[in-house]
């Protein structure tokens, strides 16, 4: 099956089965930073929700002050003084005005503002010398925001300026969509954790804390544990996982060899197949199932097939478990920087560095091979019995 399938056919089952019924909390704001809000926000009131002044100077009557000049000012009567945050009821009188500071209100009758530098600062009295047209200087009610507004959309992920925008109408609470959790299986009897020491012929665990270690970054909860190949001890940790969490990683165990034995705890323990043995190396052997209406993503045990086929389901699977459309698989097109001659026989995903356009292919890319992927930050696309020179436009996809 070709990648581009499987993926399809995996999302489809996130569709089905999540349905858009994710669990939601009710969140203080000063914790949802960067968090999926579950509902459209409307604005409880307008902002501003009272006419006032931008900046400091005379609330007039712009009738009042018509064809005023340096050399015709008009007088008017300073009746009163409004600071930002005061609330005074002003009743308006002909050729009046008000002193008013930047941020207060504007009494009604009032459709302007004069700045101070335009009149001679007056207290009792004060002459203008210029005229506005009305609603100059002037914040109408509802000029950032207008009540019932919806001023955040559902599924948006909150920066801090949403968070000002929420505390700026008073909002202390919203509902946002609760974290997913992840579990990763790591199997294989060579496997160790790195607080053991490491004795001969096993292999320290680095898959799960590649995985762990980027998912909990944002803001991911992730259970791991290593299981050693046996039939009724993996059974068993699927089980157990399976029940904990949204979605299950299994690496290791995928293939055909003698200790391969992740596809036959999948048919013991009747996971539904959604697809096997994709077309793509590394990572053919990469299996999507449904289990308890749970997705399991069955990886390599190789770290570089792993990582590269965790990229390229796993972040287009939690876009959608999640709300958040930007954690989509980011690909695009560029220029190969280097050539590629080797005819493969199915599509490969190879690791190279992009910059500025331009892509370069990484010549070790062996699976199990992962050192130089600290250079590494997206993957090209190869596709079959396929030469590539200097130049040529390749499929990519970035590294997150």
């Amino acid at each position: 099956m070709e990648i581009e399938e499987a993926k399809k056919r995996l999302l489809s089952q996130v569709d089905i089965l999540f349905n858009d019924n994710r669990d939601v909390e009710l969140e203080n704001i000063s914790n949802v930073l960067n968090r999926i809000i579950s509902q459209d926000i409307k604005a409880p009131v307008s902002v501003p929700n009272f006419p006032k002044s931008a900046m400091d100077g005379y609330a007039v009557n712009s009738e009042d002050v018509k064809n005023a000049s340096k050399t015709n000012p008009v007088r008017l009567k300073v009746i009163d003084e409004i600071l930002a945050g005061d609330f005074k009821d002003i009743s308006y009188s002909k050729n009046t005005a008000v002193r008013v500071m930047t941020g207060g209100l504007i009494p009604e009758g009032y459709d302007g503002v004069i700045m101070q530098e335009k009149t001679d600062l007056g207290m009792d009295y004060v002459e203008i010398y210029d005229e506005i047209k009305p609603y100059m200087n002037y914040c109408k009610v509802g000029e950032d925001i207008m009540e019932s507004e919806i001023i955040i959309s559902k599924n948006t992920k909150l920066n801090r300026s949403h968070i000002g925008l929420l505390s700026s109408l008073g909002i202390k609470k919203v509902e946002v969509y609760i974290p997913i959790k992840v579990g990763i299986i790591s199997s294989g009897s060579e496997l160790m954790d790195i607080n053991e020491p490491l004795k001969p012929g096993k292999i320290y665990n680095s898959i799960s804390y590649m995985l762990k270690a980027q998912l909990e970054s944002m803001g991911i909860e992730v259970l791991t544990t290593i299981c050693e190949d046996n039939m009724d001890l993996l059974i068993k940790k699927v089980n157990e996982f399976i029940d904990k969490v949204d979605v299950l990683i299994t690496t290791g165990g995928v293939s055909v060899g003698k200790k391969d034995l992740l596809p036959i705890v999948l048919e013991k323990i009747n996971a539904k197949e959604i697809f096997k043995k994709a077309n793509i190396k590394p990572g053919t052997p990469t299996r999507g199932s449904v289990y308890k209406n749970k997705i399991i993503l069955s990886l390599s045990g190789n770290p570089y097939a792993a990582l590269a086929n965790f990229d390229y389901y796993f972040w287009d699977i939690y876009a959608k478990l999640s709300g958040d459309d930007s954690m989509k698989l980011e690909s695009g097109l560029a220029k190969l920087g280097s050539e590629y001659k080797k005819m493969e026989k199915t599509k490969r995903l190879v690791r190279a560095k992009y910059e500025n356009g331009i892509v370069k292919l990484f010549s070790n890319n062996a699976s199990s091979v992962i050192s130089n992927m600290t250079k590494c930050n997206c993957y090209v696309e190869i596709e079959k019995e396929r030469e590539y020179s200097v130049g040529d436009s390749v499929k990519i996809h970035f590294i997150k």
